[in-house]
């Protein structure tokens, strides 16, 4: 891929190369983003997390928790990504049974110079990997889908919703 200066990619300077953005100019604003996720699994799957009766043990208890530790870990796993210092991280989980699915939804919160989308997908993801994870002995062929942001807000863009595009 070529790249030019007038790129609305921030990532890359004016000559194409990577670089971590310099926020050090703007102002610290609160940050809020939501991001979500799903994962479908055979309706059994579903039973074992709903009633807490997996091999491993509380599934969605330990899935909050890898969402929280994902979260906090972000600015150290996308290269060019701040770490942050979070205010907030929230996991929230809800079974559907007619879709055979858990799904995920996190709320990332902090008060800095850049946003806060980054950690609120990568604690989504961390979230449903963990699920797979824990679960992959009885139901290889669970599927990961739908991670996106659904929200965002604070900063020079303002607010975000998902649809508003």
């Amino acid at each position: 891929m070529s790249h030019t200066p007038t790129s609305p990619l921030t990532h890359f300077d004016a000559g194409g190369q990577a670089h971590m953005v310099d926020v050090g100019g703007k102002p610290e604003t609160s940050r809020l983003a939501r991001a979500g996720g799903s994962i479908r699994m055979q309706p059994a799957t579903l039973a074992l997390i709903r009633d807490g009766s997996a091999k491993k043990g509380d599934v969605l208890g330990i899935a909050r928790i890898a969402a929280i530790q994902a979260a906090k870990r972000s600015g150290e796993l996308i290269p060019l990504c701040h770490p942050l210092a979070l205010t907030r991280v929230a996991v929230e989980f809800r079974i559907d049974e007619a879709m055979a699915s858990v799904h995920c939804e996190v709320t990332a919160e902090c008060l800095a110079r850049t946003g806060v989308e980054m950690e609120a997908l990568t604690a989504a993801t961390l979230g449903l990997l963990t699920i797979y994870d824990m679960c992959k002995a009885v139901d290889r062929g669970m599927v990961i889908e739908n991670v996106r942001l659904l929200e965002k807000k604070g900063g020079k863009s303002g607010h975000w919703l998902a649809g508003d595009d």
